[in-house]
């Protein structure tokens, strides 16, 4: 057996105390996928502990994979969401402060029609679809999940962009009492995001309010999320207040906290590397070998195309 020195050992193999702590439950989701019996949807979502309400009127949506999901409990128990502080469990732990009703979001900026929206007007019957998508977090470990939400570009198209709007500015809610972890200044918040209007207007991009067929729970950014499957994860954010369309590109939140590390584009690229660590490969969560990281996260054929003669290395 080869021993290795502590200080040969990369910060990005290291095994998190979180997710060591709980071997066994990934370990038997690791035999369930060995041997073929993949978690169904049906199945995660309608029983079980820790279950939110159901989601009615669900339909099936374009572009999803047949991948094994990742199960319930692993993807609301393993979660960065720093609101609720920095460890992997801290969300599941502490994003109970948060209240998700009543929930008021503001579209605005470069647009003919600036709304606000409630909650409930994201949730009617026969306009919301399930997608399952593979995740890629830029540490190095994946997912695949089974969001419920709509394409953003719905939102977008009521708003009207005007011919100034060149990208969109989202914000998360700022309330330090809700969200203890913003008491720490870890990052500037709110935590603010951002797209290109036609990255923002792809049919893969959507705004989640659930998963597995449930209510989004609060560790998983409720009630409102941004999915983007082809960028690393933390482009996805969460709990949303405001979506605003802009004519400069948004300085967003891990870009002012460390612009040599966090580009604003943050596509999957195995090619190019985080500076502390290889982004070649990934380890799907429920599983102990590394797979190769796929560009694009495995949507290349969809997006593409979309940075046809953009140097992906300069603008990472």
């Amino acid at each position: 057996m080869l021993i290795r020195r502590a200080a040969d050992v990369l910060a990005s193999e290291i095994t998190e105390e979180s997710l060591y702590v709980r071997r066994r439950e990934f370990l038997r989701a690791a035999g369930l996928a060995a041997i073929g019996l993949a978690v169904s949807t049906a199945g995660e979502g309608a029983t079980g502990p820790g279950r939110l309400a159901r989601i009615d009127g669900v339909k099936k949506g374009p572009f999803g994979t047949t991948e094994t999901q990742t199960p319930y409990d692993a993807i609301t128990t393993y979660n960065n969401f720093y609101e609720f502080g920095t460890d992997k469990s801290s969300p599941a732990q502490r994003a109970g402060s948060l209240r998700t009703r009543p929930w008021t979001v503001k579209v605005d900026g470069e647009c003919t029609r600036p709304a606000d929206y409630q909650l409930e007007d994201f949730l009617k019957p026969g306009t919301l679809e399930e997608r399952v998508y593979r995740m890629r977090c830029v540490e190095g470990w994946s997912m695949v999940i089974p969001w419920v939400g709509f394409p953003l570009a719905d939102l977008l198209k009521r708003a009207e962009p005007n011919t100034r709007a060149k990208f969109v500015e989202f914000t998360t809610l700022h309330d330090p009492k809700q969200m203890p972890g913003q008491r720490d200044d870890v990052l500037q918040w709110p935590y603010l995001e951002g797209l290109r209007l036609d990255e923002a207007m792809h049919p893969l991009a959507i705004l989640a309010v659930g998963l597995y067929g449930s209510v989004l729970p609060n560790q998983n950014g409720a009630p409102l999320r941004l999915v983007v499957p082809w960028k690393y994860g933390f482009k996805g954010i969460k709990s949303i207040v405001r979506v605003r369309l802009v004519e400069k590109q948004p300085y967003t939140a891990w870009q002012r906290q460390n612009p040599n590390e966090y580009g604003f584009y943050s596509n999957v690229n195995p090619q190019v590397d985080h500076p502390r660590w290889s982004q070649a490969s990934e380890r799907r969560i429920g599983e102990f070998l590394k797979r190769k990281t796929l560009m694009f996260n495995g949507y290349g054929d969809q997006v593409a195309g979309l940075y046809a003669g953009l140097d992906l290395r300069k603008n990472f």
